[in-house]
């Protein structure tokens, strides 16, 4: 009664609970469409500041609405209005996204002081698109003051409710001591003891013996166990048949457990206890459990066990790697010595080259072996079979069908393969073998041979069940192995061929890189070495999340368009923003296509510019790990520019770090892939970096060599990527520059210079052609551009020959009709250069121009 009286409670409090909290949402719900379709919202929603106009209105109806909050928020979940004005701006937490299709909609959400029973609307303008959404809600406490108000009442009926279950139950005592008589509780308990000994023993026989050997009770299953008459209750235990040893037990009054008596046909095992009351031993209850079928069966169950655990074992130690050959070994070793004295694995050579199976070759090689003796005569670990068609393996091949052959010795057709080989097995011991295909996809990729020697019984039908199951769950195993090294070799091959094959002739700096590949399959890392006008170079490293195909792909595009935006001659910070602008473009051509997971899912980029003439280094970073500068001394700095979001957030700027690089000093650009490491955290592995990179007067290779040596971790989950770039410097002897006042009276006097110089330097055959350069670039800066006006020559591996002006605007190469009087300048610069371009600055352009000299040219000092 007080369960029933307790349950009807609580039914009755989690019933207004739910009432109330109903009424909570309703409450809500109201709120919030009352608000979201009164006059002024929209326009509110759509004035500049929302929140000047809205946060005194949503307050109002607050109170008035008894709600504990009403918020008004964009169609993206920026708050615009708040009780607590410190959130406004911020995000509405939970889901939004039914209110953003224009349906509203209710939930429950964990707030400060409790749980928030919250109602959302969309607000919506006149052509039905939602502008916002205006969301109300009330707390957990209010719903509780409710409930709480009614819990007096509910207690005060609980409690009546017990003092008259209390008068009941008193009534009811009374009334069934006169319907027992007056019996006293050791006597109920003594009739309750017997009834229940045979009401819940009816699987087991059991006899009640008194303190006098006489046999009290005897039920249905201990008559039949130990062939009892059917007066034998109330007799003397030796009076009534039983074998002497069990006549003894059940007169001796001893405590016996699980022993073991015959019984006619039957072995019986025998628990018996004995009974007290007041100190006193009334008797005895024995129980009886026929044991004869158990001991029969415990021998298959133990048998049956070991076969279960064995494919457990199998499950889940086969298959551990995505290595073919590993994966077959698993398998024979999973199986021998525990279900074969000897396993062999054979598979097609098409399977280890990731290809597919041609199925019935007979030509296979031995992957594997495992066994108790590996003396025998069987072919051995990497020799390549062809089994003859009457062999079991060829039929096994052939049939797509497992083989058992019991008695090998009465199996003539396995002989053909090599009677000589087959006798010495057979004095070796082996008598019984399964063959079992290697079958997956409905292709079969080899045979699994079990051969047994030590263990005398033959395999029997069981025992090919067993195997059957075994390989086949290898054999998807090797399946994924084999799919797993096809797309690893697809993806390296197309790795590879993305990545840069040489690096590019540049003087700027002398570089080494080194490109590792993960263990577990390609990644999206990438490095380059760009060539850029006035003998700068421009030094990338780029990562693009996740492992294969689409990875290595996107590494290729995005290497594309670095290379594209470079050739523009654009700021670091500049051209990370078109990339960005690029991956941004190409997610959203995907999630238009509907390619499922064919974006970018995230990549950064690291891009640097170093100049020779001022030795001066600018980059830009999205996201990627910052670069290391070891001074020529030895000392090491790793470069911060603020590392700006990764590519594709977009909305967000670059910032661009500028600073002096002294000549000899390394660069080293690197992945994360060489740093992150399961291991250690971040941090250790930057530390391990700054220790590997703290010494001087290393080249660039020797640096590599030593930084993996040191960093590289044992197992590489991610690729790994490192470019180091020792600086070089153009000296004065290989730069001359000159202002040029803004008078095309000077052309003449800069052609005099020029050549002057250009016969110092010993290239006298690029007289001609830079003079003829040099007028038409100086007197184009001086008609179309503004001053200041300067001119430069660099001798590089190249001569090039570079104008700068103020003016941003950019000349363009056009045809000139027969009859124009101008208009071929820049048609001869572009015939007499091998190169010409612009270069945008922050005080105007530059036009620049570039020739192949005749001979080696002049190294850099």
């Amino acid at each position: 009664m007080i369960l029933v009286i307790a349950a009807a409670g609580v039914a009755l409090v989690v019933q207004i609970r739910h009432e109330k909290e109903q009424e909570a949402w309703n409450r809500a719900m109201a709120a919030a469409a009352a608000f979201a379709n009164s006059p002024g919202v929209v326009q509110a929603l759509e004035s500049p500041d929302p929140t000047a106009t809205l946060q005194p209105l949503t307050e109002k109806a607050r109170r008035q609405a008894a709600v504990d909050f009403i918020v008004v928020a964009s169609n993206n979940g920026v708050r615009y209005t708040q009780p607590d004005p410190n959130l406004i701006g911020t995000r509405v937490f939970g889901s939004i996204s039914p209110a953003t299709e224009g349906q509203p909609f209710k939930d429950k959400l964990p707030g400060n002081l409790g749980w928030q029973y919250r109602a959302m609307v969309p607000v919506l303008d006149a052509d039905g698109k939602v502008i916002g959404l205006v969301l109300a809600g009330v707390g957990t406490e209010k719903v509780a003051d409710s409930v709480n108000r009614q819990l007096p009442f509910l207690l005060g009926s609980a409690a009546a409710g017990l003092a008259v279950a209390t008068f009941g139950v008193a009534l009811v005592s009374k009334r069934l001591r006169r319907q027992t008589h007056g019996l006293e509780p050791a006597e109920m308990t003594r009739l309750y003891e017997h009834h229940d000994a045979v009401l819940h023993s009816v699987r087991e026989g059991v006899l009640i013996v008194d303190r006098d050997q006489r046999l009290l009770l005897a039920n249905d299953e201990a008559h039949r166990l130990l062939d009892l008459p059917p007066d034998a209750e109330g007799q003397h235990v030796s009076d009534i048949g039983l074998d002497p040893d069990m006549t003894e037990l059940l007169a001796s009054g001893r405590v016996a457990l699980d022993e073991i008596y015959p019984a006619g046909e039957h072995l019986l095992g025998v628990n018996q206890r004995r009974t007290h009351w007041n100190e006193r031993t009334l008797g005895t209850v024995t129980t009886l459990r026929d044991t004869t079928e158990l001991r029969a069966l415990a021998g298959q169950a133990s048998i049956a066990r070991e076969r279960l655990k064995l494919l457990y074992d199998a499950s889940i130690g086969v298959g551990s790697t995505l290595d073919v050959t590993r994966t077959a070994e698993e398998l024979a070793m999973v199986a021998a010595p525990r279900f074969a004295d000897f396993v062999a694995v054979d598979l097609s050579e098409t399977v280890m080259q990731g290809e597919e199976s041609t199925g019935g070759d007979a030509n296979l090689r031995r992957m594997a072996t495992a066994g108790t003796n590996r003396d025998f005569s069987l072919y051995s670990k990497g020799e390549l079979v062809h089994f003859m068609a009457s062999t079991p393996q060829a039929l096994c091949l052939a049939r797509a069908q497992s083989v058992l052959e019991p008695v090998l010795a009465q199996a003539p057709g396995w002989r053909a393969q090599d009677t000589g080989r087959a006798e010495k097995i057979l004095d070796e011991g082996i008598h019984s073998l399964i063959v079992v295909p290697v079958q997956a996809r409905g292709t079969i990729m080899g045979v699994a041979s079990f051969y047994r020697s030590q263990r005398t019984d033959p395999f029997d039908e069981d025992d090919l069940s067993i195997a059957e199951e075994i390989v086949g769950r290898a054999a998807i195993c090797i399946d994924n192995a084999r799919r797993y090294t096809r797309e690893h070799n697809t993806a390296v091959s197309l790795q590879r061929s993305l990545l840069p094959r040489g690096l590019p002739d540049q003087r700027a700096v002398e570089v080494a890189h080194r490109y590792l590949p993960a263990q577990a399959g390609v990644s999206g890392d990438w490095f380059d070495v760009i060539p850029l006008s006035g003998a700068r170079v421009a030094l990338v490293a780029g990562d693009v999340v996740g492992h294969g195909l689409h990875a290595a792909a996107t590494m290729g595009r995005l290497r594309t368009a670095v290379h594209n935006f470079s050739a523009l001659d654009l700021a670091p910070d500049e051209l990370l923003t078109h990339l960005d602008d690029f991956v941004s473009r190409l997610n959203q051509e995907d999630d238009t296509a509907g390619v499922p997971g064919g974006g970018v899912v995230g990549a950064t980029c690291l891009y640097a510019i170093y100049d020779p003439v001022t030795q001066c280094c600018t980059m830009a970073n999205a996201g990627h790990p910052p670069p290391a500068l070891v001074h020529p001394e030895g000392a090491v700095t790793f470069l911060a520019p603020a590392p700006g979001p990764p590519l594709g957030v977009g909305g967000h700027p670059f910032e661009l770090l500028e600073l002096e690089v002294p000549e000899g000093s390394r660069l080293v650009l690197y992945t994360d892939g060489l740093i992150d490491n399961p291991e250690h955290d971040l941090d250790a592995g930057i530390d391990r970096l700054h220790q590997a990179l703290a010494r001087s007067g290393r080249s660039p290779e020797e640096t590599c060599d030593a930084v993996l040596g040191a960093v590289l971790p044992a197992q590489s989950a991610d690729d790994i990527a490192l470019l180091v770039a020792r600086t070089r410097a153009l000296d004065d002897q290989h730069v001359a520059s000159w202002d040029v006042p803004p008078d095309r009276a000077v052309v003449a006097e800069m052609r005099v210079a020029v050549v002057e110089r250009l016969t110092q330097w010993g290239l006298d055959e690029a007289v001609f052609a830079t003079e003829l350069i040099i007028s038409e670039l100086i007197t184009n800066a001086i008609r179309y551009g503004g001053a200041p006006i300067q001119m430069r020559l660099l001798h590089d591996r190249t001569l090039i020959c570079e104008v700068s002006d103020a003016s941003s605007t950019s000349p363009h190469l056009r045809r000139a009709a027969i009859t124009d009087e101008g208009g071929r300048g820049l048609f001869l610069v572009a015939q007499l250069t091998e190169r010409w371009g612009t270069r945008y600055t922050a005080r105007g352009k530059t036009i620049w121009a570039e020739q192949l000299l005749p001979t080696a040219g002049a190294t850099m000092l």
